[in-house]
């Protein structure tokens, strides 16, 4: 026994922290495997909530490590939401230590439930898409009405990626163009991430997606960034509290971190469809568990 857990214990919670960072990363529902596991190993509530954070910290530093390609290019926008994340989470460690958490217990369900919502809509991509579609078809009817080796040569032209017009899906909108809600949203989300975390990363999906800031697979190395500042700073907060498991955090951690580093090199393969599924399904499932323990 080491200072009350069983080395297989440690074991299990270093696998469950491996798992949190990759579906963390992933979709943005580190909790759904991280915050139950310290639960089941006894640690109560508000202990494995502090400890929690503590250790999802792993998750973000790792994450942002293997996301280096699609963070590229993107210096202020990341230093900005870290910046943002670390202050929401000094507010959100607070808010957690000295109110009643039934409140943002009991809303939490509804604003996850609400982001996997406005995922699985997906505005943007719908119009990407119809755009896409007109787009095709007026080349087709310049290619028809243009003679044969014409048609050919604008059939090549078209392949080839030399136009001025980029996909939309390769760009990321500059921070000048952002709405003014954008910020309340991204701040609220490092509150939020700081005072209770579960779905944390499904709302800061949620917010950038619908800002249009960029495609799915970029937005979500940013979102990241969010929970990595707030997890980070909550966790100074909760250390200086005392209201940290080291022992479980730290085994913790080092699962999040493999897991969050090894996740962008996998999902980066996978088509963003998918993983906007991905993210929807684990906010449902995330939505259901937690209104089943607090209504």
């Amino acid at each position: 026994m080491i200072a009350g857990f069983s080395i297989t214990s440690l074991l299990l919670i270093l696998l469950a922290g491996i798992g949190a960072g990759f579906v963390g990363y992933a979709v943005g529902a580190s909790s759904l495997v991280s915050y139950p596991a310290l639960l089941a190993f006894g640690i109560p509530p508000v202990l494995a909530n502090a400890s929690n954070t503590v250790g999802v910290v792993g998750t973000g530093i790792g994450g942002v490590m293997g996301a280096r390609k699609e963070l590229k290019g993107q210096a202020v926008r990341s230093i900005t939401y870290v910046v943002i994340g670390a202050f929401g989470g000094v507010a959100g460690a607070f808010l957690l230590l000295k109110l009643d958490p039934s409140v943002f217990e009991f809303a939490a369900p509804v604003l996850i439930l609400l982001s996997s919502l406005i995922i699985a809509i997906n505005p943007r991509g719908r119009m990407q898409a119809k755009q896409a579609a007109a787009d095709a078809t007026a080349q087709l009817k310049h290619i028809e009405a243009t003679e044969a080796t014409e048609a050919t040569e604008a059939a090549k032209r078209a392949t080839t990626p030399t136009a001025p017009h980029r996909p939309p899906e390769q760009l990321v909108q500059p921070m000048s163009q952002d709405s003014w809600w954008v910020w309340l949203g991204v701040a609220a989300v490092a509150i939020y991430s700081g005072y209770f975390g579960a779905g944390a990363g499904t709302l800061a999906l949620a917010v950038l997606d619908a800002a249009k800031i960029g495609p799915f697979h970029k937005i979500n190395a940013l979102k990241t960034l969010i929970g990595t500042g707030a997890n980070i700073s909550a966790s100074v907060v909760f250390i200086i509290q005392g209201a940290v498991d080291w022992l479980a955090a730290i085994m913790l951690c080092i699962g999040c971190f493999i897991g969050g580093y090894i996740a962008p090199s996998i999902t980066r393969k996978i088509p963003a469809n998918i993983m906007r599924a991905a993210a929807v399904i684990a906010g449902i499932i995330l939505t259901i568990d937690l209104g089943l323990k607090t209504y």
